[in-house]
């Protein structure tokens, strides 16, 4: 019952702030933050020489249309539902493939590895991806392993993680009753 009436007052709480602010500066930040978690994973790659799997790249272009998205929402406010249960909807997608992912590389011994069987449309998509831009889309690496851990969560846990927020920061964007622009 108090864990209810927390989570009540906390997205009562962010009703409130959103609704100080015009619906642009929102999609901006939403925008600027996924476009950035998209360039920090090719940063860490490079800097780290991390071997990203196909669903790393798939997680990373989702971030990538999520930002173009949500920089089409800045651009257009008026369309802002729209674009707001567009992000929602691939927000649950990546956090899916997160979540797959997370699984994987819990039960490696379970898991099916990517790239040795057949291939599914992801994987499709990312080799295809990985042809045509190799910097951004070239998957070199297992989805089993577990190649970075920050504060003893892999890149997978914290894609999870960043995508679940982007579905609530929607969710509350799409609940706000706004002032106009």
């Amino acid at each position: 019952m108090l864990l209810i009436l927390e989570v009540f007052l906390m997205s009562a709480f962010l009703s409130a702030c959103i609704s100080r602010y015009p619906i642009r500066a929102w999609f901006a930040a939403l925008g600027v933050g996924c476009l950035g978690v998209a360039v920090a994973g090719m940063q860490l790659q490079h800097l780290l020489s991390l071997a990203p799997c196909p669903y790393c790249i798939f997680q990373r272009l989702l971030y990538m249309v999520i930002g173009t998205l949500a920089l089409l929402g800045f651009l257009l406010p008026v369309a802002g539902p729209f674009w707001a249960v567009a992000i929602i909807v691939l927000a649950l997608l990546g956090a899916g493939v997160a979540g797959f992912q997370t699984w994987m590389q819990a039960y490696p011994d379970l898991a099916p590895e990517c790239s040795f069987t057949d291939p599914n449309l992801i994987e499709r998509l990312v080799d295809l991806l990985g042809m045509q831009w190799p910097s951004l889309f070239l998957a070199t690496g297992f989805c089993t392993s577990k190649e970075w851990i920050f504060l003893g969560l892999s890149m997978a846990n914290w894609s999870f993680l960043v995508f679940s927020g982007v579905v609530i920061y929607c969710v509350l964007l799409l609940q706000v009753k706004r002032l106009p622009e």
